[in-house]
């Protein structure tokens, strides 16, 4: 998420909640995030290796997508992406806004 994505989701948020909604979402959000992190478990070289073999062999095979490609499909969707939250950012209204109706 882009960081004028964050600051304006911020902005709508202050605009809109009360401090201690905003501290019930902060914990919300914090015990959240402990529940699911989790420690990455290293590969073993012997799955390593087993994986470096596959690959080979699909490479051998004729089997993948080019590299070209798959980048040309990680722009599209990161495009598409951006595209999406700019919408959303212009949908919502502002902290300014907000503040005029509230007076």
């Amino acid at each position: 998420m882009s960081t004028a994505t964050l600051t304006s989701l911020l902005d709508y948020l202050y605009g809109t909640l009360t401090p201690s909604n905003m501290r019930w979402v902060g914990e919300h959000l914090i015990e959240r995030a402990m529940k699911e992190e989790h420690t990455p478990k290293p590969y073993t070289i012997e799955e390593i290796n087993t994986i470096l073999n596959v690959a080979e062999q699909n490479y051998a095979d004729g089997l993948g997508i080019p590299g070209e490609e798959v980048f040309r499909e990680l722009e599209e969707e990161f495009s598409r992406e951006d595209a999406e939250e700019d919408a959303l950012l212009s949908a919502a209204p502002t902290k300014d806004e907000l503040l005029r109706e509230a007076v």
